[in-house]
């Protein structure tokens, strides 16, 4: 089995209920996408990266800064087709994006559910 057939595949839920703070702060690490890009979450996943017992943190602050650094690798080869006039539409499609899907995942995350994103390189494991 290679490394890439598990990509979208939730982890494993954790035991039992996943704490209120867990909750929170991985909902934060989803929402300050839409405002700070990949710093919010970098910061969130530094912090917390150590502790075994922020793993839900942990692990969700990952997938929202791999989104993230997805979204600024798509952002790049938009502004880059932006001279052939189709990069308007792409960085439009990318805002709205990642608005929606931010949402999203920070509503499954304060539910206590990881979420996976649909289009993230994983490049940080």
């Amino acid at each position: 089995m290679s490394d890439f057939d598990n990509l979208t595949t939730p982890p494993p839920a954790p035991e039992g209920e996943v704490p209120q703070d867990q909750r929170t702060m991985a909902l934060l690490a989803h929402i300050l996408g839409i405002f700070t890009g990949f710093i919010g979450s970098l910061i969130i996943w530094l912090v917390n990266k150590d502790n075994p017992e922020k793993g839900f943190v942990t692990d969700q602050a990952k997938e929202a800064l791999n989104f993230q650094i997805t979204l600024i690798i798509a952002s790049f080869v938009s502004g880059i087709l932006t001279l052939v006039l189709i990069g308007f539409l792409m960085l439009a499609a990318i805002g709205i994006a990642n608005l929606v899907l931010c949402i999203l995942a920070a509503m499954k995350a304060n539910n206590g559910e990881a979420y996976r994103y649909p289009f993230a390189l994983r490049l940080i494991k």
